[in-house]
């Protein structure tokens, strides 16, 4: 596996981070995006086809994005995760996708492409192209495996300020969840959230801070002042690539969590519908999906191009799997809307100290 990308893809991200939040390029085709998905490398096809990037917008987290996108905001292509997408689509945001125009389609991982919860009247409007796990991750230096065995470890008061988890609703709540014997969260009773949500509470209380994005978690890590995290593979494959002794341990007592994203094609788009699947047939291409786990250590959508890769290079990265992980997994699957509304307005409070 080529790794020499890999200190390029994490300046490149923060640097942008750093930056600002437009990119302006190709003004027919614009993408509202997660920062740091702007990088050139995911649709090489794109670009030597039409000699430019398209042009990005960024968002912070996906609420945030839906608003943006509710109040008038016009793009063409956006990026959510697949809690979104039934929300999404509801509120007329997104419009179906022409399947026949995307040269890939049948190679993409079925159990992504054909949830039922991302499409509408038989039709498709999601494109699931990443993917990764939301697991424990810790500094070597100062916990070992058995420190972390259990979830618990997040609400032990021995490590309070060394702990950080993302400013993100879902991977909270999979946390919760899964700390309270939750694996399945789509038919999660009230009383099964109020007990994720009550870890959540004690977590809050260790936590020194809560991450926005990789970038900044790495930063913390490095030097130890937060060793203990429940972050994405991206801090792992990163941090372990540069030589820093960072691990993620999927195999906890009470699991790990997964996700998965994808791109959407916004309804009213201003832009070009053939640039629109230039750009996600750019995004299909192996060459994509070997950048993704080489560079970014996530998972990419087309089966057939991770199905190609070797066990090793996926367990370097932290993607490996296995019946026991799987059966120890939570997949951040669509939950009902009103379970989702609650998470996201008591994971507020919980932030906030209330």
């Amino acid at each position: 596996m080529n790794f020499s990308v890999k200190s390029a893809g994490a300046l490149a991200f923060a640097a942008l981070l750093a930056g600002g939040g437009v990119s302006a390029a190709d003004s027919e085709l614009t993408i509202f995006d997660w920062a740091g998905y702007e990088d050139p490398e995911f649709f090489t096809a794109y670009t030597a086809k039409h000699g430019d990037s398209p042009s990005f917008a960024f968002f912070g987290d996906e609420e945030e994005a839906f608003q943006k996108l509710r109040s008038g905001f016009k793009a063409d292509v956006a990026h959510p995760c697949s809690q979104s997408v039934p929300k999404w689509i509801e509120a007329g945001l997104l419009d179906p996708l022409d399947t026949a125009r995307i040269d890939r389609w049948d190679e993409l991982e079925a159990s992504f492409r054909d949830v039922e919860a991302f499409r509408k009247d038989g039709e498709y409007y999601f494109v699931p192209v990443d993917w990764g796990n939301t697991a424990v991750t810790y500094h070597t230096e100062h916990l070992n495996d058995a420190d972390v065995a259990s979830l618990q470890a997040f609400v032990d008061p021995k490590h309070a300020g060394r702990i950080s988890i993302g400013d993100n609703v879902d991977d909270a709540y999979a946390l919760g969840f899964l700390a309270t014997g939750v694996k399945d969260w789509t038919n999660a009773t009230d009383e099964e959230f109020q007990a994720a949500s009550a870890f959540l509470r004690e977590v809050h209380k260790n936590v020194r801070t809560y991450w926005a994005d990789g970038a900044s978690l790495a930063q913390l890590m490095q030097s130890g002042e937060v060793y203990l995290s429940w972050a994405w593979n991206e801090t792992f494959s990163t941090m372990s690539y540069e030589g820093h002794p960072i691990a993620m341990k999927r195999d906890t007592q009470e699991g790990s969590s997964s996700w998965v994203c994808g791109y959407t094609k916004l309804a009213d788009g201003p832009g070009s519908d053939d640039k629109f699947y230039d750009f996600i047939n750019a995004w299909l291409e192996p060459a994509t999906a070997n950048y993704i786990v080489n560079a970014w250590g996530y998972g990419h959508g087309n089966a057939v191009a991770m199905g190609e890769m070797s066990a090793e290079d996926l367990a370097a990265v932290g993607l490996e799997t296995s019946d026991n992980l799987r059966a120890n997994t939570l997949w951040q699957s669509p939950v009902p809307s009103e379970l989702r509304e609650k998470m996201i307005a008591e994971f507020e409070l919980i932030k906030a100290g209330f």
